[in-house]
């Protein structure tokens, strides 16, 4: 016998009575979830400004924009004057120079990619106060001043590339020649820093090396040039995990006794973090540097500003995966910082991230040089003229004063033709 599945109208009443719940309105103002509308035309600045209203990771680059636009516009002069403040800090005038200590730290891959194009920018133009990448993303930097990094594929082969002396990252490729161009023109820094240290007493770290080469490579293309001329300390707690530990090895096998003195760098970053009145992270990738990064602004009291971008999730316990509320637990992010994480692969929204953040930064402050030397140049110009206008007005005026003895020169003295005129007569 078949079971009745009839539905009776009470049931019915039941089933739309659950499904469609009436429950009060939102009277909380949120923002409305809104896209671009392309019949408007096509405007990049409106378009950009739309991605805080998109929702998903869309929204998070927004609010990650937003963030870092923070940190760059910070001053301590936002912040009210302490009744106990003395010296300079309780000078407002000074207050508006003290910026935000900003760290910047991202993986190798960033430099491999054109990511370390918008590096250099940054790093170019003295935007953020401290570096910490790995030992491969200061190699790669100096290797693309020799040679090229070439597109590949994903899916290519790796034997096939072995036998050709062709490294694979991802879909990029590095020919084992660009790091025998490394490796001599490395070897012989290394010998000139053991000398150094034999004779002169340098104590080398890793940030003291990688500044030293940057004056070395003394090319612009490199973040590490700029990094060395702004006088911005890069730290690579790792920095022997990749070709540059190679180098050493061998370097050392011949001329052992350098030496690379981790701690005196963790004690830099560290008091960096520390002495900031205010500081914010901008962490692209994971791993050792968003946690070298996390853990020195943990000296500080947390970081006020924070960005992450990464690919990681949480649910391995990874810190790349840690999401930013976890490092509000260890003290990493001070509990009232309103920190930012996209999750998504760099290259895709970095390019972005640096238009409308230090770029427009940049360009803004460019504009309003030159406006003030334009000012100035105008100001110069009318005093010219005042000046000028003034001269000209004195000279006007002199004639008043000799007019009457102008005059009477003028009406005494005869022409040669009154003078014949009396003669004929």
């Amino acid at each position: 016998m078949e079971k009745d599945n009839t539905i009776t109208k009470k049931d019915h009443e039941k089933i739309l009575e659950f499904v469609l719940t009436k429950k009060d309105e939102i009277n909380v103002d949120l923002p409305i979830v809104k896209g671009y509308d392309f019949n408007k035309g096509i405007d990049f600045e409106k378009i950009m400004k739309k991605y805080l209203y998109q929702g998903f990771q869309s929204t998070n680059l927004g609010l990650a924009i937003k963030e870092i636009n923070k940190m760059l516009h910070w001053r301590l002069s936002d912040e009210p004057i302490p009744k106990d403040e003395e010296g300079e800090l309780a000078d407002p005038e000074f207050r508006k120079t003290v910026k935000c200590t900003i760290f910047l730290g991202f993986t190798s891959n960033m430099i491999s990619s054109g990511t370390r194009e918008l590096l250099r920018f940054i790093v170019q133009h003295n935007l953020v106060s401290a570096i910490v990448t790995t030992g491969g993303g200061i190699e790669e930097d100096i290797m693309k001043c020799f040679s090229p990094t070439y597109h590949g594929d994903f899916e290519l082969k790796g034997n096939l590339m072995r036998k050709k002396g062709l490294n694979r990252i991802g879909n990029l490729i590095i020919p084992n020649k660009n790091y025998c161009e490394f490796e001599d023109w490395l070897l012989p820094i290394l010998g000139k820093m053991l000398k150094e240290q034999k004779e002169d007493g340098v104590k080398w770290t890793p940030s003291k090396m990688i500044h030293r080469l940057g004056l070395e490579i003394n090319n612009e293309e490199s973040v590490w040039y700029w990094a060395a001329k702004n006088n911005i300390p890069v730290y690579s707690p790792a920095i022997t995990d990749g070709s540059i530990g190679d180098m050493l090895y061998f370097f050392s096998y011949n001329n052992p006794g350098l030496v690379l003195d981790v701690v005196e760098d963790v004690i830099a970053i560290n008091k960096l973090s520390a002495a900031a009145h205010k500081r914010g992270m901008i962490i692209i990738g994971g791993g050792l540097v968003k946690h070298h990064i996390c853990n020195a602004n943990l000296m500080g009291g947390g970081a006020d500003f924070s960005v992450y971008i990464n690919t990681a999730i949480h649910y391995d316990g990874s810190d790349a995966g840690a999401t930013p509320d976890e490092a509000v637990s260890w003290g990493k992010i001070h509990h009232k910082a309103k920190p930012v994480k996209i999750f998504c692969e760099a290259t895709l929204v970095l390019p972005l991230i640096v238009a409308e953040t230090f770029a427009k930064y940049v360009h803004k402050q460019k504009k309003l040089l030159k406006n003030t030397n334009e000012k100035e140049e105008n100001k110069e110009n009318k005093k010219e003229n005042k000046e000028e206008k003034v001269k000209k007005e004195n000279n006007k005026e002199k004639k008043f004063d000799n007019i009457h003895s102008s005059l009477i020169d003028y009406l005494s003295t005869k022409n040669k033709e009154e003078e014949e005129e009396e003669e004929e007569n």
